[in-house]
């Protein structure tokens, strides 16, 4: 399994490149930087997940000056060939996204994970340990995706519902409701409830297994014993259906569901301190890393697969001892690493490319 080939039509700086990493090993980008080596690993991730880890503007994909750009991947699921295209189209007020996969389009965002499940260490990544709750809930929702495809399905149908609630709050404009809305608002309120508990059961299954997980990923890397926690937190205390009762009002004067698994977060912890607002710097990203460790393994445990690893821009940084213990817990498999410094003499590529030529 593994990416085969990757073609870029007008994708940011490039006219148009195609790039065949090594299937089964470490594929190293080395230039400068502003030659295109992150957009090569963003336009791997745009065609596993349909977005950029750099940008929530698709717009801010398409070379300038051109309406449209593309990605093309060809994968291989053990014995069989999945090709995977994306074309991203400008538009007067937003940016259209067409994906196919072998020629036809997903039935499901759970294709796109089956496809080409990731684990993705970029020099943001840390927000997942720093940053607000969003950056956890978004972690949660691609390894659920690549750990068990078929969760993708839900995350739909919750986002769906929970933008039709939305809609009908919105309508309200901090009215009460006349009896049709009222009746329409209980058929959502009810659906979101209960799409909402198989999300959530979902989500809480996976983090009682990645916990250990990311416990013993943190102290390899960090050299230590600290206690990890790992929980997940609701915005509710109560049923949801009478969460959602208590807080109508609220709900119905911002014009939102206000309580919901899109509210939810994962408490981290170390020895007992909150390590968004209490750990170093080197500790967060210890943490930030065990998370990605974690998640790796937890999908090569469940589906037998290890997921395209790719690694941007890590190593600068890292000191060199965090360098060399991360290097000795990176699992094997295709991996894409970019660098404009040299590599730590640990890490031995199967390939090196220079960008600095592709673009002459």
């Amino acid at each position: 399994m593994g990416l085969h080939e990757l073609t870029l039509r007008n994708f940011r700086l490039f006219s148009e490149f195609t790039f065949r990493p090594d299937p089964d090993a470490v594929t190293v980008l080395l230039s400068p930087n502003g030659t295109g080596k992150t957009t090569v690993l963003e336009a791997v991730n745009a065609l596993a997940t349909a977005s950029s880890f750099r940008t929530n503007a698709a717009s801010d994909m398409i070379r300038g000056g051109e309406a449209t750009a593309e990605v093309h991947g060809v994968m291989y699921q053990r014995e069989r060939r999945v090709q995977v295209d994306l074309t991203l189209t400008r538009g007067v007020r937003n940016t259209t996204k067409r994906m196919l996969v072998n020629g036809l389009r997903p039935g499901s965002r759970a294709e796109l994970a089956e496809a080409l499940p990731l684990t993705v260490f970029t020099p943001e990544g840390v927000d997942v340990v720093r940053g607000g709750p969003e950056h956890r809930r978004t972690y949660l929702t691609n390894l659920l995706g690549d750990v068990e495809p078929h969760t993708a399905e839900i995350v739909e149908r919750f986002n769906r519902v929970l933008s039709q609630r939305n809609a009908l709050l919105r309508a309200l404009e901090g009215g009460r409701p006349s009896s049709t809305q009222q009746a329409e608002l209980e058929l959502w309120t009810s659906d979101f409830s209960d799409v909402s508990e198989v999300l959530v059961a979902q989500r809480e299954s996976l983090i009682i297994q990645l916990a250990p997980l990311v416990t013993s990923f943190y102290r390899q890397l960090a050299e230590s014993s600290s206690e990890v926690g790992v929980t997940y937190e609701r915005s509710w205390s109560e049923s949801l259906i009478d969460a959602l009762t208590t807080s109508f009002h609220d709900d119905r004067v911002r014009g939102y569901t206000t309580v919901g698994p899109h509210r939810d977060d994962v408490a981290l912890t170390l020895e007992g301190r909150d390590a968004r607002r209490q750990a170093s710097q080197g500790e967060q990203r210890s943490l930030a890393l065990a998370l990605r460790l974690a998640g790796h393994e937890l999908v090569h445990q469940r589906r037998g697969i290890d997921p395209l690893l790719l690694l941007d821009d890590v190593f600068s940084e890292l000191d060199p001892l965090r360098s060399n213990r991360l290097l000795a817990l990176l699992p094997t498999g295709q991996t894409l690493v970019t660098t404009a410094s040299p590599l730590p003499s640990a890490l031995s590529p199967a390939a090196v490319i220079d960008l600095t030529r592709v673009l002459r």
